[in-house]
């Protein structure tokens, strides 16, 4: 990878691990499932007049819509708001690697390797930690319904992989945009059903800068950005090249929350965290430890 590349997939870490902040400070003052409506309603308009849709069937891309952005963002936006922490949300979310592979094992007949069994262990190690340390800066609700939000952006990963078996190459972004908009609708009906027209009416009179700095980092930055960057990135090298960037997402969102909203893990939540990382790093680079033996050279006497 070149060093442009590295220095793109850096960008991408810094948009995507201070997006665990732009939340928080957007729920302040708006309701999650208002806050996850209008990320994307701004993301996806007007990007989709310009964006051709992607060549999946609509079939996969409401499916797509309602796992990977409306169950995931719906959930993560509710547990933050019940009292996950930024910093630990950025982790447990990370989860879905390991939800995305016990699904596609599943649902695709993918196999399980050693790195994926041995990493799944000492992550639910440490999920089993955190989860059990309820109350002070963090709620059971929250870490229940950050995790439901990691299991639908697993969901998601799945699909995606079907949906996009058997077409021609196509835009990463507009694949974003297409499934945001998607997700606007059921977003709002939600919000009305379950937040109601009072909290509508309470965040449309009370606008602030901080909140328009919030939907504005979420649509453009977290999403249009971020994904245009690493859909390029995919685009030219394999996964395993790309992916282990992601793992420095939750480093970049526990230092950032600790920074800059004061966010502190307990004894027992830092153990569960370096858990939860280092399963994570068994899962993407388990497969380069173990060599081949080397063959033994065949001379006849």
């Amino acid at each position: 990878m070149c060093r442009r590349d590295i220095f793109l997939g850096l960008i991408v870490v810094v948009i995507w691990g201070l997006n665990f902040i732009a939340i928080k400070v957007g729920l302040q003052d708006v309701p999650p499932l208002l806050l996850g409506a209008l990320r994307f309603l701004v993301a996806s308009l007007p990007a989709i007049f310009f964006l051709p849709r992607p060549p999946v069937s609509w079939r996969w891309l409401v499916i797509l819509g309602l796992t990977i952005n409306v169950g995931q963002f719906a959930f993560l936006f509710l547990g933050m708001k019940l009292g996950m922490p930024a910093g630990l949300a950025s982790l447990v979310l990370q989860s879905q690697a390991f939800f995305t592979l016990a699904l596609a094992v599943t649902m695709l007949g993918e196999r399980w390797r050693w790195h994926h069994l041995v990493g799944l262990t000492l992550a639910a190690c440490g999920m089993a930690i955190i989860g059990s340390q309820q109350g002070g800066n963090m709620t059971a609700v929250g870490f229940w319904l950050t995790l439901a939000a990691a299991a639908s952006w697993g969901s998601g990963n799945v699909i995606m992989r079907q949906a996009t078996q058997g077409v021609p190459p196509f835009s990463m972004l507009s694949l974003v945009v297409w499934a945001g908009a998607v997700a606007i609708v059921p977003l709002a009906l939600l919000s009305w059903c379950i937040e109601g027209p009072i909290a509508w009416q309470a965040a449309w009179r009370s606008p602030s800068l901080k909140v328009a700095a919030s939907v504005l980092y979420l649509a453009y930055f977290a999403t249009l950005v971020g994904y245009a960057l690493w859909g390029k990135l995919l685009s030219r090298y394999p996964a395993a090249v790309v992916s282990p960037f992601a793992l420095l997402v939750p480093v970049l969102g526990m230092s950032s929350s600790a920074w800059l909203l004061g966010e502190a893990l307990s004894l027992w939540q830092t153990l569960g965290a370096l858990l939860v990382m280092t399963g994570l790093v068994v899962h993407v680079f388990g497969a380069k430890w173990r060599k081949p033996k080397a063959e033994i050279p065949y001379t006849q006497e």
